[in-house]
């Protein structure tokens, strides 16, 4: 597999290359050379999820690791169900939060660990990573215990739910998190600072396990099939898939399988009030503001790091930007949404509502609408019970790490002070 720098085309690396080092020059952002068109489309809807996935990664990344590695490496990670369950008439949830941190993210971060042991090489790797919430739950764990690999993970602190961070900073080990005194943006640009210093990142060995590594990427674009593998066949023909949006990896992925060949009408972009990309999408003008906490708060990101890759993939492809769909909720319509499910019989959590809502709000007559469920509603068990009015119970996963202490760090929005941290 051949992928090349976005911003420098000139700087092309293998898959192995691309897992290894995370970004290219100039903070690029690395993309796959060919996408292939798989014509075993109903074929492959028919397989189980492992094997369909061994196909599809094994598809996109070709034969620069050996079949038998890369279905050893599917296996382990993907060991837990995706249930496409049905809200209403044309409307249905694909759960994504069934994996060990109850959050979509079990998917790309299992696989990226999976990869990083299989082509990692010699010398020691940190793994340099920032969360708005999910990405570190799923990133720690997939780590936690890898020998020779150390994993610093920034959050912004105060500004992820109490569950989130009682999962991924509670583990000490190799794991090290860091409560940086700003927001996600702040924290993200922290992240991007560092792979900016090339001694930094030779002394020791930087890489990332945000959704800017290829690996997790796609990861991802197999729950897309998986979902439309599991609709009734009658209504496989006008798909319509809304995805909540933050840091915009998981549409990159769904975007990747439509590539492919999966037969998905249209996507939704579905964002809270940090909407930059709907307001570009009406204006032509990209124009971040200030990030604002809310609800959905992995959602809260002004600047989408994966941005440039979706953009990208429009224009190889000759799609129209214009025909991918997008909205946003606000904090006090996500609720009235949240309260709306839960009458139909469906609890969700923040980031799905929103999913759910701009997605109904678009689908038209005949479109059977398809949106992601990224987390578990107990990892919001505060905002979901205050209201809903009801009470929820704690999964194992949750109620285990939430009697533990956290172990993080505080620091202030300083590379100076961050450089020094990571060389200690």
């Amino acid at each position: 597999m051949n992928l090349y720098n976005i911003k420098h085309p000139e700087e092309q690396v293998t898959f192995s290359q691309a897992v290894r080092q995370g970004l290219g020059r100039d903070q690029g952002l690395f993309f796959p050379e060919v996408i292939p068109q798989l014509n075993n489309i109903d074929e492959l809807l028919e397989l189980p999820l492992v094997e369909r996935s061994q196909k599809i990664l094994g598809a996109l990344i070709g034969e620069e690791l050996p079949k038998a590695t890369l279905d050893e490496m599917v296996k382990n990670a993907f060991t837990f169900t995706v249930p496409l369950e049905k809200v209403e008439d044309n409307i249905y949830a694909l759960e994504l939060f069934h994996g060990p941190t109850l959050a979509f993210k079990d998917f790309g971060g299992r696989f990226m660990a999976q990869a990083l042991a299989a082509v990692r090489g010699d010398g020691k790797i940190t793994i340099l990573t920032a969360t708005s919430g999910d990405t570190g739950a799923a990133v720690a764990h997939a780590f936690y215990g890898l020998e020779n690999i150390n994993v610093v993970i920034l959050y912004p602190k105060g500004k992820i739910s109490p569950l989130q961070e009682k999962l991924f900073c509670t583990l000490g080990g190799n794991i090290r998190t860091v409560a940086i005194n700003a927001d996600f943006d702040a924290c993200q640009a922290l992240v991007k600072q560092a792979f900016d210093d090339a001694e930094l990142r030779q002394a020791i060995g930087l890489n990332s396990a945000n959704s800017i590594n290829i690996s997790r990427l796609l990861a991802q674009v197999c729950y897309y099939f998986e979902a439309v593998a599991q609709l009734p066949k009658e209504k496989c023909d006008n798909v319509v898939v809304s995805v909540p949006s933050g840091n915009f990896g998981n549409l990159t992925a769904g975007l990747i399988a439509k590539t492919l060949g999966l037969p998905i009408k249209r996507f939704v972009a579905s964002t809270n009030v940090n909407d930059t990309v709907p307001r570009y999408l009406k204006s032509g003008n990209w124009d971040p503001k200030t990030t604002v906490a809310t609800l959905s708060n992995a959602m809260d990101v002004s600047r989408p790091n994966n941005w440039p890759r979706v953009e990208e993939l429009f224009k190889r492809n000759g799609w129209n930007l214009s025909d991918l769909g997008s909205g946003m909720l606000s904090d006090s319509e996500t609720e009235d949404t949240l309260k709306a499910m839960n009458a139909e019989g469906y609890v969700c959590e923040p980031h799905g509502a929103i999913a759910y809502q701009v997605l109904k709000d678009q689908l038209k007559a005949g479109e059977t609408g398809i949106f992601l469920c990224t987390a578990h509603p107990a990892k919001f068990k505060e905002s979901v019970e205050r209201i809903l009015g009801i009470q929820l119970s704690l999964p194992e996963a949750l109620d285990k790490h939430n009697q533990l202490p956290l172990l993080s760090d505080e620091m202030d929005n300083d590379f100076a002070q961050l450089r020094a941290y990571l060389l200690k």
